[in-house]
């Protein structure tokens, strides 16, 4: 069982990890490169990263993390060895913010974006970015600190646990 309770921590670490390190290169690379560019590269691009995001890969890895994260909870809620739980359910709750403010503002946002349609097509390319590039830049630098600070506590749960 300390084996499961371990690899559940590694799983849940592993995953979270990564989904942190996409929300970062967005903030730190991804977005700001973007913000250089005129409206109608800005939104083109944003629309093919947003439509791309939706991918097997991505979708087994965020799921993971909050499997991970849960599953871990689970196997050291009844365990002797509580060290690790306080970080883990510290962890479950900053990656239950990420997935809120994922779903309840970022995706919308994406979706809205993409449903603007083509931006040759657009009339008012300005006014359809900004709708967009500022809440959406605000919220995944909330997420980014979330999901680093999930991160974070699994890793310390993981300390804990030697």
């Amino acid at each position: 069982m300390e084996l499961a309770r371990i690899l559940s921590l590694i799983i849940a670490a592993g995953s979270t990890g990564l989904v942190a390190g996409i929300v970062l290169a967005y903030m730190n690379s991804v977005m700001p490169g973007l913000a250089r560019s005129d409206d109608r590269t800005f939104i083109d691009a944003c629309q093919r990263l947003n439509t791309a995001i939706h991918n097997p890969l991505f979708m087994a890895v965020s799921n993971l993390a909050l499997v991970g994260i849960v599953v871990c909870a689970a196997l050291h809620l009844p365990s002797g060895h509580r060290e690790p739980l306080p970080w883990v359910l510290a962890a479950l709750v900053l990656y239950c913010v990420t997935l809120a403010v994922t779903l309840g503002v970022n995706v919308p946002l994406n979706n809205a974006l993409i449903g603007a349609g083509h931006p040759d097509q657009l009339p008012d390319k300005a006014r359809v970015r900004q709708a967009f590039e500022t809440r959406w830049n605000r919220m995944n630098a909330l997420r980014t600190a979330t999901t680093t600070a999930a991160f974070g506590c699994l890793l310390a749960a993981l300390a804990a646990s030697a």
